[in-house]
């Protein structure tokens, strides 16, 4: 790699953090004005919902949300407090737990999406023609 590519390449690096860091801010502020919780307990929640038989376990949640253990543990424990999935034993290992999506959960996912929604058109797409979420999307691809 010659050394501008190599520049370059550290440049839209650092500004491709600095966006992400700064569009999952602006839509936290979006979900909390609308007294919403955290996109952490709708990705969860997402998560549970998407996954076939609408159960996951929690290494499974942790694997696809990429963040610590500890904090997933944490995470789940606050979304069962509020009713929103449950822990159930898992037949096949007695140790074993998984996490199922309850009612209060699914409501709670579609109160949010259209706020989540509207703050990603208002941060993100607004800001993009077609031609540039399409560019935008195939660069993102390769990766």
């Amino acid at each position: 790699m010659n050394d501008n590519k190599g520049k370059k390449t550290c440049q839209a690096w650092a500004r491709l953090m600095r966006v992400s860091t700064k569009l999952l801010q602006d839509i936290e502020l979006d979900l909390k004005a609308a007294n919403l919780p955290s996109l952490d307990w709708y990705d969860v929640l997402l998560e549970v919902r998407n996954a076939q038989p609408n159960w996951l376990r929690p290494v499974d949640i942790q694997q696809k949300m990429l963040i610590q253990q500890y904090n997933i543990s944490r995470l789940i424990e606050r979304l069962v407090k509020e009713g929103l999935v449950t822990r159930k034993s898992c037949d096949c290992d007695k140790r074993g737990q998984y996490i199922v999506l309850e009612p209060a959960g699914h409501d709670l996912l579609n109160k949010m999406w259209p706020i989540y929604k509207a703050a990603i058109d208002r941060h993100f797409g607004d800001k993009l023609n077609v031609g540039e979420v399409s560019s935008l999307t195939q660069i993102l691809s390769k990766l």
